[in-house]
């Protein structure tokens, strides 16, 4: 039901657009670019829509082999900064690491890592406004080593922070910057980190900032061995 009511939107767009356009309806150069531009951007949401629906169908169904290596994990911050980078150029927000000075080794899968600190941080970025700011720490724990997302954005409402894991969640709050996204990049985050054998926590005070934290712990053991090629 979800993901009708998701795919609902964009399809009924495209097929609204696309009747204007053939029927010869669209009045103006202007307007017929615009309609354009709207499809485009459609488009582009439906194949978001079916890339993250198929990502969360390989993880839950097993399907997802970690690739766990003894590496420093401040690389794959250094990697997802390097990457969020000109995102955060566009909106003028401020991206900073704090990394610890000596390498950080334990086993991870840097691919599956990146691609949660890519989550993360893009969301961060989305909701806070030009001028703010986004800090990804890295830190040991006394049993591994803790990730941290901070950011100075529009926050989340208490009463929504028990949800935001839930997929196609994207709560009532900053409606406009949540309806941009698929409502299932946390959900992806949260099976990646479990993966791990590790844990999220979100907190957050609207109109102040929001915090994610991803622990992992030093020894990542898998209750499957067919979940993981070491």
């Amino acid at each position: 039901a979800d993901v009708s009511h998701e795919l609902r939107t964009p399809i009924a767009a495209l097929r609204t657009f696309n009747e204007l356009l053939s029927e010869g309806q669209v009045p103006d150069e202007a307007t017929r670019q615009e309609f354009m531009e709207q499809s485009r951007q459609q488009i582009e949401r439906l194949d978001w829509l079916a890339s993250n629906l198929l990502e969360l169908s390989k993880l839950d169904s097993g399907l997802v082999l970690l690739d766990l290596r003894p590496d420093d994990l401040r690389a794959v911050v250094e990697n997802a900064i390097a990457q969020a980078q000109p995102s955060a150029d566009r909106k003028r927000v401020k991206l900073v690491a704090k990394l610890p000075g000596e390498p950080l080794r334990q086993r991870h899968d840097p691919q599956r890592m990146g691609q949660v600190l890519g989550n993360l941080i893009g969301n961060a970025i989305k909701f806070t406004p030009a001028g703010g700011r986004v800090e990804v720490s890295l830190a040991p724990t006394d049993d591994g080593a803790e990730f941290r997302v901070t950011d100075t954005g529009v926050g989340i409402e208490p009463r929504e922070l028990p949800y935001v894991f839930d997929r196609f969640y994207r709560g009532a709050g900053a409606s406009e910057q949540r309806a941009t996204g698929s409502g299932l990049g946390l959900s992806i985050v949260r099976s990646i980190v479990e993966m791990h054998n590790g844990r999220v926590a979100v907190t957050s005070v609207p109109g102040k900032g929001t915090q994610v934290s991803v622990v992992l712990p030093a020894d990542v053991s898998v209750s499957s061995p067919a979940a993981v090629r070491a």
